[in-house]
């Protein structure tokens, strides 16, 4: 049965004598990396075994062992993969736009503490001693100790899987691996439940629990004020903060988003149904809205939740469907009637069909969760034409 891959994050503890080896051995793989980025510019960005050619040798010349030299090649060539990608989506802006042409036209670049891909020869785990031996530029480390909570402890144990990343944050080393947990037998659902994403609510339930609200939307328009005052600065130390503050915001969003995902999947796994969910896809796009409101769209993680919900969902075993929000704060979910003026405002609908009273929200969630319902049982039906 296929896994499901989630990320453990550790805090390593080094000696200052390790801590000294990790910082350099950061440095030099990400001054090595810019150097093997360049070299791809300007062969055109060869496929990863043509770029080996080039830069292989000279990798190990510098110093760096046999899989260190193979992993920084590789990461050079992900990201030009990355970059590839983000152009052909239109993320980068249009076609002759700044910001475009600039990233089109220079070699790819890596911040002197950017991740580090490690394998299995590379590092090694004891876990019952809470220690990795690690390689670095200055040699192999050893009984490098580590932190983090029992049950990332057990996840490691259990389900870690391929490669794990080095990274340093503020003079704080950490190892992220990838670990691959086993998906729990989906069940036969009772009924589903109706998640329906929004901004003054960050999801709304078919059976009646609202997430976020006015607590979570002051956070974010005072993080607001607090980014466009230190952005006017434009000192160093007002840079240095909104980096430290960028990233708070972000654990506070993915905090957020682990609490309302797992009452979510909670709530459904207890009582025997499964999940229906918007399909996400060009939400940005298709959503038109005031400008206040386009902020708030665009400073909160939706696709964050969303994933959350999945794989919490497939280590639960709860059912999940994506169904097509289309219309669904427009129809009423008791008699089917869609109008656009039955979005009253809002929180409020009002049906012109049958005069239905709800909160808008909530009637979008029930349609959500019908069309959940409609979905899975299409996907049970037989097609085969019958026996004659």
């Amino acid at each position: 049965m296929p896994g499901v891959k989630i990320v453990t994050q550790v805090k390593l503890m080094p000696e200052a004598d390790q801590a000294a080896a990790l910082e350099a051995t950061l440095r030099t793989v990400n001054d090595l990396a810019c150097w093997v980025s360049e070299v791809a510019f300007a062969q055109g960005v060869p496929r990863e075994y043509e770029l080996r050619k080039h830069t292989y040798a000279e990798l190990k010349a510098r110093g760096l062992g046999a899989q260190a030299a193979q992993h920084v090649i590789k990461k050079v060539r992900d990201a030009y993969t990355t970059l590839h990608a983000n152009i052909r989506a239109g993320n980068l802006g249009r076609p002759q736009s700044k910001r475009r042409t600039k990233a089109a036209s220079t070699p790819v670049t890596f911040r002197p503490q950017a991740a580090q891909p490690y394998d299995d020869r590379c590092l090694s785990w004891q876990y019952d001693a809470r220690t990795v031996s690690i390689w670095t530029t200055a040699g192999r480390l050893k009984n490098v100790r580590f932190a983090c909570s029992a049950d990332a402890l057990k996840t490691l144990r259990d389900y870690r899987k391929g490669e794990a990343d080095l990274v340093e944050r503020d003079g704080v080393f950490y190892l992220i691996a990838t670990c691959e947990v086993p998906e729990a037998e989906t069940y036969e659902p009772d009924s589903f439940i109706g998640v329906d994403l929004g901004i003054v609510n960050i999801a709304t339930t078919s059976t009646g629990h609202q997430a976020a609200g006015r607590a979570l939307n002051r956070y974010r328009k005072r993080q607001l004020a607090l980014r466009a005052k230190l952005q006017k600065k434009r000192t160093k130390s007002a840079r240095r903060r909104l980096k430290a503050r960028a990233r708070k915001e972000a654990r506070h969003a993915a905090n957020t988003n682990h609490i309302i995902s797992k009452t979510i999947v909670t709530e459904a796994e207890r009582t025997g149904r499964g999940l229906s969910l918007e399909e996400l896809k060009g939400i940005r796009n298709r959503v038109r809205l005031r400008k206040p409101q386009r902020v708030a769209l665009h400073s909160w993680a939706f696709a964050q939740l969303a994933d959350f919900i999945v794989y919490k969902a497939k280590r639960a075993g709860v059912p999940l469907v994506f169904v097509d929000p289309a219309y669904t704060s427009q129809t009423c979910a008791a008699c089917g009637h869609i109008d656009q003026r039955n979005r009253v405002d809002q929180g409020l609908f009002i049906c012109r069909g049958c005069g239905v009273v709800a909160h808008a929200d909530r009637n979008a969630s029930h349609n959500i969760a019908t069309r959940g319902e409609s979905v899975w049982n299409a996907g049970r039906e037989s097609h085969v034409p019958a026996t004659p």
